[in-house]
């Protein structure tokens, strides 16, 4: 059984780097999120805003010495408005930025990497394993600052909420809230910020511009790069059903069930959806377990585990339709990109939130790889990406293509 291209190229290049790194400075490196306490928020939360920081350590970032590394634990907001505590990672670059202005700085919202706590971004940069680190370490080499978000429930307790967009974006935001925040980061409240992701990072990318006019003002957000972006969550799931990435819908289902309690995924699944979700709860994609799940999960069909079908639910179409993108007009010029051979997030419905964000009056590029499936369309769509926020950066104008 074939599993996709988009997951197998990235998991058997760190199927191959399992060698232990040195211990950082401030943490001995090698201790998984679970069993580490500093992802282990204080009960109750110290008071405090959306974004700031409730405890930091020095990291190990063993791709470059020339950066240094801080994790962070700071406040955000969940998908149904409660107070929560999510981890990232904070990135600065040891040189003086020799740009104009300040030093930039990229809130980067990481793609699918599964729901275990070992996925969190946080620990696998620090262990030099994670599949997206040589488009961060680009973004370093410009002399930006990049500040990663572990979403809620990677790294701290519970499960990691995949693809809820108003959970993600609020993360995203507030990541680059705790960076300006972090004394050490030498980042000042009037830093120039850009939104950047792929995949499920595109999503999350996507929803931090719709959401950053009203939750978080303050920012100064000079422009968004979204790329491979899932806007409609039905629409995915539809595509998905029966074909390749089958896994990805049910992970998303689970990241719906724990950000929406009353949606109860256990009263949908007969038992072997219920196995399945025993066996995936803390699955992590680019390792063993995480091929086999995808493996033992394409081609089959929602019916093959379930007793009736979520997408059928008025509960759930609800909850999917609070969390698709295109109801708010972004606040800041809006790069898109898509593949158009995407067999993981489909073209169509992307093509669909491009024009839904230009009926709106976005200042939005939309940009087209007719050659790209999902895997390629990341570093197809690279160049254009940070090309957009340097010209942002440097208050270049642009009126998009709409």
């Amino acid at each position: 059984m074939r599993i996709p291209r988009a997951l197998a190229v990235v998991s058997a290049v760190l199927a191959a780097a399992t060698a232990a790194l040195p211990a950082g400075t401030a943490r001995a490196d090698s201790v998984p999120p679970e069993k580490d306490a500093f992802y282990q928020p204080p009960a109750p939360l110290p008071p405090g805003r959306p974004g700031d920081v409730i405890r930091s350590r020095t990291a190990n970032y063993p791709m470059s010495s020339s950066v240094t590394s801080t994790q962070v634990l700071y406040r955000s907001v969940n998908a149904t408005g409660q107070d929560i505590a999510v981890s990232g990672t904070v990135l600065v670059p040891k040189a003086p930025w020799s740009g104009g202005g300040a030093r930039p700085l990229i809130s980067y919202a990481v793609g699918t990497r599964g729901i275990g706590d070992e996925c969190a971004p946080s620990y696998t940069l620090s262990q030099g394993l994670d599949y997206e680190q040589f488009f961060i370490n680009d973004l370093l080499n410009k002399g930006w600052a990049v500040a990663v978000t572990d979403m809620e429930g990677l790294g701290t307790p519970g499960i990691h909420t995949y693809t809820v967009g108003q959970s993600e974006g609020r993360a995203v935001l507030d990541m680059a809230r705790a960076a300006e925040r972090l004394p050490s980061s030498g980042l000042p409240a009037d830093t120039p910020v850009g939104l950047l992701g792929y995949s499920q990072g595109g999503g999350s990318t996507g929803w931090a511009a719709q959401l950053a006019a009203s939750y978080a003002p303050e920012l100064k957000i000079k422009g968004a790069s979204a790329g491979g972006v899932p806007g409609d969550l039905v629409a995915v799931g539809k595509s998905l059903d029966g074909g390749l990435g089958m896994g990805l819908a049910f992970l998303s289902a689970v990241g719906y069930d724990t950000a929406y309690p009353e949606l109860k995924l256990d009263g949908y699944l007969n038992d072997a959806g219920r196995k399945l979700l025993a066996a995936d709860k803390d699955v992590c994609l680019l390792s063993a377990d995480g091929v086999g799940a995808i493996g033992n999960t394409a081609f089959r069909h929602i019916t093959d585990f379930t007793t009736k079908s979520p997408l059928d639910s008025p509960a759930w179409l609800a909850r999917f339709a609070e969390n698709k993108l295109g109801g708010t007009k972004p606040s800041m010029p809006v790069f898109q990109g898509h593949a158009a051979l995407d067999e993981l997030v489909p073209y169509g419905q992307a093509d669909e939130l491009h024009k839904t964000w230009c009926k709106a009056g976005t200042n939005l590029t939309w940009q087209t790889y007719p050659f790209a499936e999902h895997a390629l369309g990341l570093p197809m769509s690279w160049p254009d990406e940070t090309n957009f926020l340097s010209d942002r950066f440097q208050g270049k104008p642009t009126s998009g293509n709409c």
